[in-house]
């Protein structure tokens, strides 16, 4: 029988009610053995259940469980997938794991592409590493969304793609959860001169035969940084390709809404911001299905930022006589433009806050990469020491792992402040927090 030891139990959970502690071995639910993390979820989604708990003493507890149908149980594991972690198999051209330089982190060299990881955290597989088994038990246990890497729906291409034999083959599961009306999302990793012009537009037509259970589509431009030697030779789009490639996704869009009453593919505010063009409006972007593969981040953010700084301005008039104060935000080189936009606006309405904005140029890979969140903590430092930073600098939380507070290359925050001798507030991925920010 497979043991499973619990790491925490939540406050108030019911897993503390019942007493059962971290260091405590899971064995068994209804009697049945647990593989994983999908079992676990599969068999204590019930309003009745028997856990069979085995403590650090040895005894072993049955606990007859009766609680709400999807209410947890408030049980973190040492292993947080109770099982191994799958790697990917694929040798992806695109693949930015591959573009990385040698001596950071391990865990920024894994490359996954687990299932378990796409139904838990959002996280896209390409399909190539789902066993049979595993496709049906994602069916069955009705997991969903599954986020699914497409890329293109060209068989011979995908395998090219992918440099792998069965990735064309593996296209055919999508039929499978389609027939299981199991929710998807697809992403398109754009590669000049390869999936993109007509390939594109057969891959949006294919995918549309999905709709509705196939949620959404995002198209994304391929990453390039500057440690390609030995790898597949992709050029980075200019801004007349940008536009070129959203002129198809509008088209669609277009047919879609028709059709089916969403606009269903999506381009990423990376290609408006290639082509100068102006972000969709709200209602275009089918309430954020991919804000996590930045469609419509910006957007949001700016009615986020709007709605809060009209609450601002009725609630704080106060705030208008109150001293100047200087601040100031580093970003990438491609949001700076639209931040710069919004702190316009604030501005106005706060003409005591003065705000300076950097943009932060990638030097570590390259200057291809321009969305903020692989910016390193080295980079922001020799490029804003020396700077005028005010009283304090705003930092987008996008540029620390999650839940810490370090950079992509091991600085820390406290690293960052010591050497800038400048007070540090890290900005939420919200328009609100943003406003909170300024006025703090």
């Amino acid at each position: 029988m497979r043991e499973h030891r619990i790491a925490r139990v939540l406050p108030g959970s019911i897993a503390e009610e019942l007493e059962i502690e971290p260091g405590d071995v899971l064995l068994s639910i209804n009697g049945k053995e647990i593989g994983d993390v999908l079992d676990y979820h599969f068999l204590t989604n019930e309003e009745y259940l028997t856990a069979l708990i085995q403590k650090s003493s040895g005894e072993e507890w049955e606990l007859e469980i009766e609680k709400e149908f999807e209410d947890d149980l408030g049980i973190e594991f040492e292993n947080g997938l109770m099982d191994e972690y799958k790697s990917c198999q694929n040798r992806c051209i695109f693949c930015f794991i591959d573009q990385m330089p040698k001596g950071m982190r391990d865990t920024l060299y894994f490359k996954d592409d687990d299932s378990r990881l796409s139904f838990l955290q959002g996280n896209y597989m390409t399909l190539t590493n789902l066993k049979e088994q595993d496709l049906e038990r994602v069916i069955s246990y009705k997991l969903g969304p599954i986020n699914i890497s497409v890329h293109t729906t060209n068989p011979e291409l995908r395998c090219r793609m992918l440099n792998n034999r069965f990735a064309g083959k593996a296209l055919k599961m999508i039929d499978r959860l389609f027939e299981g009306e199991i929710p998807m999302n697809g992403q398109i990793v754009l590669c000049k001169g390869v999936n993109d012009g007509a390939e594109l537009e057969r891959t949006i037509r294919d995918l549309m035969r999905y709709l509705p259970v196939m949620e959404s589509v995002s198209v994304v431009p391929v990453g390039l940084s500057k440690y390609r030697e030995g790898l597949y030779p992709l050029e980075p789009f200019t801004g007349e390709d940008a536009a070129e490639v959203l002129s198809v996704i509008h088209k669609y869009q277009n047919v879609c809404l028709e059709e089916y009453g969403q606009h269903f593919v999506h381009a990423s505010d990376e290609w408006y911001l290639l082509a100068g063009q102006e972000l969709p409006e709200e209602g275009r972007y089918d309430g954020y299905p991919q804000l996590e593969n930045g469609v419509g981040m910006l957007r949001l953010l700016e009615t986020e930022f709007r709605e809060a700084l009209e609450e601002a301005a009725e609630g704080c008039c106060r705030e208008k006589e109150a001293p100047v104060t200087e601040i100031s935000i580093a970003t990438g080189f491609l949001a700076a433009p639209e931040i710069q936009k919004l702190t316009h606006s604030f501005t106005q309405v706060f003409p005591n806050r003065k705000i300076r904005i950097y943009p932060i140029e990638n030097r570590f890979f390259g200057e291809n990469i321009t969305v903020s969140g692989l910016l390193t903590g080295q980079d922001i430092l020799m490029q804003l020491k020396g700077k005028d930073l005010g009283e304090r600098l705003l930092l987008p939380c996008n540029l620390l792992r999650s839940g810490e507070e370090v950079f992509l290359d091991d600085m820390t925050l406290t690293e960052l402040k010591k050497a800038l001798q400048v007070p540090i507030d890290i900005v939420e991925s919200n328009g609100h927090h943003f406003v909170e920010c300024l006025l703090r």
